[in-house]
């Protein structure tokens, strides 16, 4: 399949984008050739520049794939109307669909790309086929691999074309949620990942956690919203966070491109909160919310979930409190007539950290449960689960939610708390399989920090972050 490009593709298992010489060739591929890790790119389809591989490489291990024949005609545009047969016959060969899907995709959004009387809709699809064909995704490298691009179009594009990227993130929102919307396992899961830097350029780079170095470095930081269903999950909204070091030089963040509305400081649990109302503003039917540690941590976060009617499944840490009993906040009476009055509320019972009271459980209070389906088979892990009290110190009442402990089987000193306010009456097995859906978005959150760390770099804040969901 070839789209605006000319490729042809000779016996010489030789391939050249421009030149007449080699067009209406036919390729001749080995039929039943099996693909192992020691075959390159360049034994299985010559030397093509294709932006198509690189798609299939993500979804379609090379592993005992089958080919035939190809010829594949020259400067064709692909449309709804030209079927895979009318390209290429009828090849065995799963690139070619994905590829097909992939163009027919993203031109669905054409449309978001064109302002007033000028579409930059061309330039857009080129710089997908960048990002899935690079091995160095940054600009310069990207327009070395699309033929009939360059990197000032991709700067400008990204940095002063006016387009909205608010709008398309809120129709990619909408699609996933015409996927698995409503469905009861739908949930809404946060998640942050860095993008370690070199330079102090970049907006919102900064000395600062960095969770895939798991130490702090010289990085940037996105906060990621996904929805997923099971093991289905897509990037549906992104914020870009700015450390105050970045508020606290307006100038800077002005020489950044940051629009002013942006230049206030929010915390990633803000952010998180903003993203969460937006999928609702949105019509996004998810059943639940889902959030790491880093933000099961941050009370007025899990207090505005719950006040919104959000239900949510929140890892906390190993140290966090909670009480047996409801600790019924009160103001102590005065214990004389001299000196201030007291105050501040104080619990009527004494909390106690998460870890202390799981590694005060018997054995045989944890129950082997159910977690997810795996190639190898059910996933199964140790489970405790118990209603308890958790109070910040401020609020007039605490709040009675779950606690869920998980053990790994295989590795008894691997041990994940969470919370949830989920109904009381929920049952252990669902509230085990709520909290072990964030592994979804996880492997889907190391696929975007291998592909968006171009788009962190540009368009402020959500720059191409449409870009790194449609790659997922």
């Amino acid at each position: 399949m070839i789209f605006r490009m000319n490729h042809g593709y000779s016996e010489r298992m030789h391939v050249t984008n421009h030149n007449s010489e080699w067009r209406n060739c036919t390729h001749t591929a080995p039929l039943q050739m099996v693909i192992t890790h020691e075959t390159t790119r360049s034994n299985v389809i010559g030397q093509a520049i294709n932006p198509f591989i690189r798609v299939a490489e993500v979804f379609v291990p090379y592993q005992v794939l089958e080919y035939r024949y190809v010829k594949i005609p020259v400067q064709i545009d692909i449309t709804q109307e030209i079927t895979r047969s009318d390209v290429i016959g009828t090849p065995i060969n799963p690139f070619t669909g994905i590829a097909e899907d992939f163009v027919l995709f993203i031109r669905r959004y054409n449309d978001y790309f064109t302002v007033t009387t000028r579409s930059v809709a061309d330039t857009a699809e080129q710089y997908l086929y960048g990002l899935m064909q690079s091995d160095k995704r940054n600009m310069e490298r990207m327009a070395e691999v699309v033929p009939d691009s360059d990197e000032q179009s991709f700067q400008n594009f990204i940095s002063n074309s006016p387009w909205s990227a608010r709008v398309i993130l809120n129709q990619i929102s909408i699609d996933a949620d015409s996927l698995f919307g409503g469905d009861p396992d739908t949930c809404l899961i946060i998640d942050e990942t860095s993008f370690i830097k070199k330079g102090v350029m970049s907006v919102g780079v900064a000395r600062q956690w960095c969770g895939r170095l798991g130490k702090v470095d010289n990085c940037q930081v996105g906060v990621f919203a996904a929805l997923a269903c099971r093991s289905h999950v897509t990037l549906i909204d992104t914020r870009l966070y700015l450390p105050k070091v970045w508020i606290n030089d307006p100038d800077r963040c002005r020489n950044a491109g940051v629009p002013e509305e942006f230049i206030v400081y929010q915390k990633k649990s803000e952010q998180a909160l903003d993203m969460i109302k937006q999928a609702r503003n949105n019509g996004i039917r998810n059943n639940k919310v889902g959030v790491d540690g880093g933000y099961g941590k941050e009370p007025d976060f899990l207090r505005g979930l719950d006040s919104s009617g959000e239900i949510f499944m929140a890892d906390v840490h190993k140290d966090q409190l909670i009480y047996l009993e409801n600790p019924e906040p009160t103001v102590p009476e005065p214990k004389s007539n001299r000196g201030r009055k007291p105050t501040k509320l104080k619990a009527q019972t004494d909390p106690i950290r998460v870890d202390e009271w799981a590694a005060r459980q018997p054995e045989d209070a944890w129950q082997i449960i159910p977690i997810r389906e795996t190639t190898r088979g059910t996933l199964y892990a140790y489970i405790l689960q118990e209603r308890v009290w958790v109070w910040d110190g401020e609020e007039e009442e605490a709040h009675c939610w779950h606690l869920i402990v998980r053990r790994e089987i295989d590795s008894p000193k691997e041990i994940k708390y969470s919370l949830s306010n989920a109904s009381k009456d929920s049952s252990i097995e669902r509230l085990a399989f709520m909290q072990g859906q964030r592994f979804w978005v996880e492997r889907a959150s190391s696929k975007t920090e291998r592909v968006n760390a171009v788009s962190m770099n540009t368009r402020f804040a959500v720059g191409m972050a449409g870009i790194t969901i449609w790659r997922l």
